[in-house]
């Protein structure tokens, strides 16, 4: 029988017996078992079990001391926590193996050998407990583990440290927080080859993004060198997002992976060291695309196969350049959240912001936290954290659990989003920005802060600043006849912004994604060789592992572009080309360069001019070729392009010539193009515009200072700014009567109809095809359009938004 034996070897457990081997080697065989066949390597090895633990107890006598020592603990009290802690650990430590497991532990590690064809195979050492990778509690790096064992003495003094890792610090506390009886929980060892990771690179993946749960991706990690590094966040890693239903790459972000953990030199006394990374490496992927999506569909049949959604360990071997799975578990964040019926969307004040950004990271979750700065730098300085603190740190591990739990946001100066510091603060619902590199240098004990996760940027303010907390309900929200599009500028909020029930995006902009992840004008990429060294050092910045600067460009575009797009897969998103005025372009590295001064550039070269024109034709050329990359390359043909700015048909088919010129031609894999009605010439020849373009959107501000000529921009003449004006509304209606008879598309993307219900009702009397507003006023929209044209009857405003009073 099973539960007789000391060593089960992976072929012989599965998930159903996490009672006798633990979360890890349950999981370990069952994916060893059933998934080889479908392509999923995973290293051999064998499970040392809770049969054999429990032995080990009873031989040496610890179950009765045990009690006696937790007997008055108290978790909060981190000396208290920590003394209880030691005593416990000692009486694993200091015990002996009986003589019928030492022997059986060194007879299978033996086997192990025979069957790699080396005398003492170097392997992993892991803890397994029978309360671990649970669906709703991780219990993640509770326990300890131990690389690059050889030995058979080896192999037994580590499997009685992985034994008395049942009760570190953190894993007391963790237990105790989740209501887990303590002599309830027992510990198998895992004894796995090692995967030569060191001589190549490792990371973790999860089957859905870790910030909003969206499950129609894949998320990946990875850094050089063995996968501690990035499970504790010691580097920034690389970071994939894999689209699930064209498995395309549809994102890749370098990380600053400047270190990495490799085998010890033979002869140093120590098993594994930390060295840098060389620069030239620092500047590559650890994977390729190839190798991205060979993970990616591993993640798919695990996921299938365990029927939730999965959080991976992977490693790729140097020498031999395979790629393995060396753990999976079922995450436990989104995974186990029932449906939500309201979404949470927390708001800084915007005027309290100004000028007191101190730095930035990459966000944890979207919250916003506030309190007392408390930098720790040392375990030893645990102590000294008080509830309510924001903890500023290098980087956590599972010995920070206890003061984690009880901080008001985390900043960290490393790691990256499958790090330690993000995978608990998630767990615990504590606004967290990784990555920040030299937070502890610039925040000091006493300081008070804000930390700001709620843009998709981790950002950090002085001082307690204003910010609210608004519910949208999303319950049995009504269908209508007018499409509710959303209007959306920033990719780090698609997903997450994706759950609010829309028909798709109406407006998606290219300025926020060229402003923030380019930030180079594309003429001086196109001619960087040409520039003086002094811009070139400034581009070289900002585009590490590009050779080749257009497709910096090419690929950071699509990728913004594709995060939104696969968000709200399969439904329409259409994507504006880039609205930048030349004073707006000339703000970018080099733009000076390239950029005229325009007295006023709102009605200047933008838009559609400068499209065709031969001085701005080859940047035009790297704009389509990233969108075409997003439709033809990643799978999603749901993104349909819209042309600002555009005066006159000529310009129109100019337009439409050039994109066909560089690979984007109107029709072909449904390719749909739109124009924005923004132009009162628009309006007056919408019927000469509609025998060129699919669809049309309408943009009410431009619209509106140009029919009635005034600035929108001036608060002089402010007071005359108004969509509702008849003029404006005349020209709509216009343009609307004129697309439904001629069988087109017309939305508006304009801020009106977010500002005014009365608007809004307007516009659907005309019989406007969808109304595109700003994500915080869709649902009660949605609410009020049903209602307005009675095709649910009368209905009310369901929706519940919390008190504004700003929150501190």
């Amino acid at each position: 029988m099973k539960s007789s034996k000391f060593v089960l070897w992976f072929r012989e457990i599965g998930k159903k017996d996490i009672p006798l081997v633990g979360g890890k080697n349950a999981s370990l065989g069952e994916m060893f078992k059933n998934l080889a066949k479908k392509g999923v390597e995973v290293p051999n090895g064998f499970a040392v079990t809770v049969t054999a633990y429990k032995h080990f107890v009873k031989h040496n006598g610890i179950e009765d001391k045990l009690k006696e020592i937790l007997t008055g603990l108290n978790t909060h009290d981190i000396k208290n926590l920590q003394t209880r802690g030691e005593k416990i650990r000692a009486l694993f430590i200091n015990g002996t193996f009986p003589q019928d497991l030492d022997k059986k532990i060194r007879k299978e590690y033996k086997k192990l050998g025979e069957s790699l064809g080396v005398e003492n195979p170097d392997v992993a050492i892991r803890s397994s407990a029978t309360a671990e990778d649970l669906p709703d509690a991780s219990f993640a790096g509770q326990q300890e583990s131990y690389l690059n064992i050889e030995g058979e003495e080896a192999v037994l003094e580590h499997t009685k440290k992985a034994f008395a890792s049942l009760f570190t610090d953190r894993a007391i506390s963790y237990r105790h927080d989740k209501n887990f009886d303590h002599f309830a929980v027992q510990l198998s060892v895992t004894v796995q080859k090692m995967v030569r990771s060191d001589l190549s690179s490792s990371g973790v993946m999860f089957t859905c993004d870790t910030e909003s749960g969206f499950n129609k991706v894949v998320f990946i990690t990875g850094s050089y060198g063995l996968g501690e590094m990035v499970v504790q966040g010691a580097v920034s890693p690389d970071q994939f997002y894999v689209f699930k239903p064209s498995m395309a790459v549809i994102e890749k972000t370098l990380g600053i992976k400047d270190r990495k953990m490799i085998y010890a030199a033979v002869g140093s006394g120590k098993k594994t060291e930390i060295v840098e990374v060389i620069k030239e490496d620092r500047n590559l992927f650890v994977l390729t695309n190839e190798e991205i999506i060979k993970l990616a569909n591993w993640a798919i049949i695990i996921e299938k196969h365990y029927k939730k959604t999965m959080d991976i360990e992977w490693a790729k071997d140097g020498k031999t350049g395979n790629l393995y799975i060396v753990q999976a578990r079922p995450e436990t964040i989104h995974s186990s959240k029932k449906e939500e019926s309201s979404i949470e969307t927390y708001l800084i004040n915007e005027e309290s912001k100004k000028g007191k950004l101190l730095l930035n990271g990459h966000a944890v979750g979207s919250k916003i936290g506030s309190g007392i700065v408390n930098v720790i730098e040392t375990p030893e300085q645990i102590i000294q954290f008080k509830p309510g603190e924001v903890l500023v740190t290098d980087m956590t591990n599972p010995d920070w659990e206890p003061i984690m739990k009880i901080a008001k946001a985390i900043i960290t100066n490393k790691g990256g989003k499958t790090c330690h510091a993000a995978i608990i603060s998630r767990e615990l619902g504590v606004p967290c920005v990784i990555g920040t590199l030299n937070a502890t240098k610039i925040l000091k004990t006493g300081m008070q802060v804000t930390v700001d996760c709620s843009t998709g940027t981790g950002d950090i303010y002085n001082g307690l600043l204003d910010f609210k907390i608004e519910k949208l309900n999303t319950t049995e929200l009504p269908k209508t006849k007018t499409k509710v599009l959303m209007n959306i500028g920033i990719p780090e909020k698609a997903f997450m912004q994706s759950r609010i029930p829309t028909d798709g995006v109406g407006l998606a902009r290219e300025e926020f994604i060229i402003n923030s992840h380019i930030g180079i004008h594309p003429l001086a990429l196109i001619n960087y060789s040409q520039l003086e060294s002094d811009l070139k050092a400034k581009i070289d910045e900002k585009t590490h592992g590009y050779k080749d600067k257009t497709k910096f460009f090419i690929d950071k575009l699509s990728y913004g572009v594709a995060r939104i797009a696969s968000a709200f897969y399969p439904n329409p998103v259409i994507v504006r080309t880039s609205d930048f005025k030349s004073n707006e372009y000339a703000n970018l590295i080099g733009g000076h360069l390239y950029e005229p001064h325009e007295d006023n550039p709102m009605i200047g070269w933008r838009g559609a001019s400068r499209y065709y024109d031969t001085k701005y034709k080859p940047a035009f050329s790297l704009e389509c070729q990233a969108l075409k990359k997003v439709r033809n390359e990643m799978g999603l043909t749901n993104m349909i392009i819209m042309i600002p700015f555009c005066r006159t048909p000529e310009e129109g088919r100019k337009v439409i010539s050039t994109m066909q010129e560089f690979g984007l031609k109107q029709g072909e894999n449904g390719l749909q193009i739109y124009m924005m009605v923004e132009v009162p010439s628009n309006v007056i020849m919408i019927e000469e515009f509609a025998e060129i373009f699919d669809g049309f959107s309408i943009g009410s501000n431009d619209l509106t200072q140009l029919t009635l000529g005034l600035d929108r921009d001036s608060e002089i003449v402010a007071h005359l700014f108004d969509e509702r004006n008849e003029a404006i509304k005349k020209s709509i209606a216009k343009v609307i009567k004129v697309c439904r008879k001629k069988k087109k598309k017309i939305g508006i993307c304009g801020q009106a109809p977010s500002d005014f219900p009365d608007f809004t009702a307007f516009l659907t009397e005309c019989g406007i095809s969808s109304i595109s507003l700003n994500p915080d006023t869709i649902v009660k929209t949605r609410i009020a359009l049903a209602s307005m044209t009675r095709e649910h009857g009368a209905i009310k405003e369901t929706i519940k938004t919390t008190e504004p009073s700003l929150v501190k």
